[in-house]
């Protein structure tokens, strides 16, 4: 077992004595490592992003005597959502805080690590948690983005730093949260903030020296600033009204999903949300708003647009389509076509010809209620009656903003021809703010403050294995709760998933039969991978939860029983290793509260003040969610120091950022008695005899 104490800026925790090998990832590389899966080189794998190994060490037939290899125990108490990768004997991998670390895979030893230092109340402007989705591998550096907008490069041999270059203007809320992406010299990076008023964008930098080679915005600029920077936004432009918001930026941040096709020689980058979400509000009058919510296919050369598809055209519930294209060959109508693939937020599965952007087939693979179906002549939704929730009163819908199916990662195999898709069905309450919409230095989505509660029963999954030629699923994996792992698929017919109840499990990829668990004692929202080292086929795993639905989730989250113990765990045929305890939970104050004195107004004001700047870290109804503290059940002196804290930045260092410039003194204690008033609330409904 291996405990990693600290994480200093640049530190070797357990020394160099296994020297770090960095062969040339590369093109050639790349392009082998599509039938050779004893490496995994991309955050999914390969540029197709399929998520599918051919490894097959690890079968049906065996799967069952699986076990620990070695694991390492983590300093990390936020989300971990990162894909490690492996080359040459080592595995690389990022974790909370965009902090980065090589590990031997032979010994599981800590060989480097980097702390970039990110200034934590940059935390504020995270919608998902202080997350970083992993590296990049590139001759001889590893690449991150930090949550501070910077990418940088380090010696893949000693994780010294070689360039850093910062990608967005540190005065506006832009984040990075995903893994960079590598080809042809190139490392492309995107970020994300448009919940908080951004232009989104993302750029092409040369991997050898950080200087900037091409950048694509999604979204046009204001007119009033003059043309337009290229054609296709000036083609852009015209689908935006006269009356936009362009002080609101527009939003289209491309925060995760870049695939690449090299025989076509064309990049797929998925695009954002708006910003603000609801479209009445950002551009007033209507209009498409590209390229929100798009699949964009361009030159990799010069960042020119090839053709886009919008996948949720005016988009108004934060349904992003930055989710992971996964390029396929399928038999479609006797002919083998060559596609793309997506299941976005919005609930429908998409398959589009990737040379062309001709839409194919789209299908619900959930519940959707914002939309009858996509009309395939026109490839728009038809969408229902008062969808947009114009009226001002509040409308449920289904999917949420955490959408049917999030950044975790989806796995496609060509041998059963079915996509592993980790699905999820939450509702959300949107409402319209109209005119009575003001720009906060918070969340901005003009929807209202939907889901005040969240009751458990709403917010459930499942892990669905689709067929991407009928169009439905081949079978299916009923989660009892929302926010589970990513999947991974092989060609032993496995395929692997974390739960956000606390296991790793496999199931046979063909029907769905499940074959193996192990309690992994934290949910997991990241997804396997897997790797061949010294003759013997590996599974690893990033274990930690969080992120958005972790934070966000309240009442739903502690349905799982799920908290945080972040780990690196590691798997192989005949594993004998054991996970040591997890760390005692968090001692709640033993008090018995009282009913607060305070006006019913005040309390209400800081209800809708919570919601406005707290929910979002701290969950809906101040329910606890595992991983930030359960402000119902803040001690004493944390009460007493309440302004210090939320006004004056007393604990900035551990990520929470004062918010003087957002609330007076008299909002920040509405606030607290209003959570004061829940902890009340909530040990009324505990300790109340049962009426017989």
């Amino acid at each position: 077992m291996k405990k990693l104490i600290a994480f200093p800026l640049m530190a070797s925790l357990l020394g160099l004595a296994t020297a770090v090998n960095a062969g040339a990832v590369d093109t050639a590389a790349m392009l082998a490592v599509e039938n050779d899966g004893s490496e995994w080189l991309s955050y999914d794998r390969t540029w197709s992003q399929q998520r599918f190994s051919p490894l097959q060490q690890i079968s049906t037939e065996n799967v069952d005597q699986l076990g620990l290899a070695w694991s390492i125990d983590l300093d990390n108490t936020r989300g971990l959502e990162a894909t490690p990768l492996y080359h040459e004997g080592v595995l690389y991998t990022s974790l909370s805080w965009s902090r980065v670390m090589a590990v031997d895979a032979e010994t599981g030893n800590i060989l480097w690590s980097y702390d970039p230092a990110v200034d934590k109340s940059r935390a504020r402007h995270a919608c998902c948690d202080a997350v970083n989705r992993g590296v990049a591998l590139w001759k001889g550096k590893v690449y991150v983005g930090t949550l501070d907008g910077r990418l940088v490069a380090l010696d893949a041999k000693t994780g010294e730093p070689v360039w850093t270059k910062q990608t967005t203007d540190p005065s506006k809320p832009y984040t990075i949260t995903g893994a960079p992406r590598v080809l042809n010299d190139m490392v492309l990076i995107g970020n994300g903030g448009a919940e908080y008023g951004v232009r989104g964008y993302f750029s092409a930098y040369d991997a050898a020296t950080g200087d900037m080679r091409w950048r694509f915005y999604t979204v046009p600029s204001d007119p009033a600033e003059g043309p337009q920077a290229t054609p296709a936004l000036e083609e852009a432009l015209k689908t935006w009204s006269d009356k936009t918001r362009w002080d609101m930026g527009g939003g289209g941040t491309s925060w995760d999903s870049i695939a690449y096709d090299p025989k076509l020689n064309l990049l797929y980058v998925g695009t954002g949300n708006g910003s603000p979400w609801n479209r009445e509000i950002r551009s007033p009058g209507g209009g498409d708003n590209l390229y929100l919510s798009s699949i964009l296919a361009l030159r990799p050369e010069t960042g020119e647009l090839v053709w886009y598809y919008q996948v949720t055209p005016g988009e108004s519930w934060d349904y992003t389509a930055t989710q992971q294209l996964t390029l396929a060959e399928l038999e479609i109508d006797g002919k083998l076509r060559q596609v793309i693939m997506q299941a976005p937020k919005n609930g429908f599965f998409y398959v589009l010809d990737r040379e062309t952007g001709e839409l194919i087939s789209a299908e619900k693979f959930g519940k959707v209620t914002w939309a009858e179906k996509i009309d395939l002549a026109t490839g728009r939704p038809v969408e229902v009656p008062g969808a947009r929730y114009e009226s001002g009163e509040p409308v449920t819908i289904w999917p949420s903003p955490l959408g049917a199916h999030n950044w975790h990662s989806m796995s496609y195999s060509p041998l059963t021809g079915l996509v592993y898709i980790p699905y999820q069905e939450i509702p959300a309450t949107y409402a319209n703010e109209g005119g009575s919409f003001v720009v906060l230095n918070g969340f901005n989505t003009g929807a209202g403050l939907e889901n005040k509660e969240l009751p458990r029963e709403y917010a459930t999954g499942a892990l669905i294995a689709w067929d991407p030629v009928k169009q439905a699923p081949a079978w299916r994996v009923e989660r009892p709760n929302h926010w589970n792992g990513g999947t991974l698929v092989t060609a032993g017919n496995l395929v692997f998933q974390g739960t956000s109840a606390g296991q790793l499990e496999a199931y046979s990829a063909d029907q769905g039969a499940p074959l193996w668990h192990f309690p992994t004692q934290t949910g997991v929202i990241a997804a396997p991978m897997t790797y061949q080292h010294n003759g013997e086929q590996y599974i690893a795993l990033m274990a930690g939860w969080g992120g958005a639905g972790g934070l966000f989730g309240g009442d739903a989250v502690q349905a799982t029983g799920a908290r945080n113990v972040s780990r690196m765990l590691v798997f192989k045929l005949g594993g004998k290793a054991q996970l040591s305890a997890p760390p005692a939970a968090e001692q709640l104050p033993d008090r018995v509260p009282q009913p607060v004195v305070a006006a019913a107004s005040d309390i209400d004001a800081g209800s809708d003040l919570y919601a406005t700047y707290c929910m979002i870290c701290h969950g809906v109804g101040t329910v606890g969610n595992g991983i930030l503290p359960d402000l119902r059940y803040s001690s004493d002196a944390i009460r007493g120091a309440w302004e210090a804290i939320v006004l004056q930045g007393a604990f900035q260092g551990k990520g929470m950022a004062s918010f003087a410039d957002s609330l007076t003194a008299e909002q920040a204690n509405q606030i607290k008695l209003y959570i004061m008033q829940r902890e009340y609330e909530s040990w009324m409904a505990e300790n109340q005899p049962v009426a017989e």
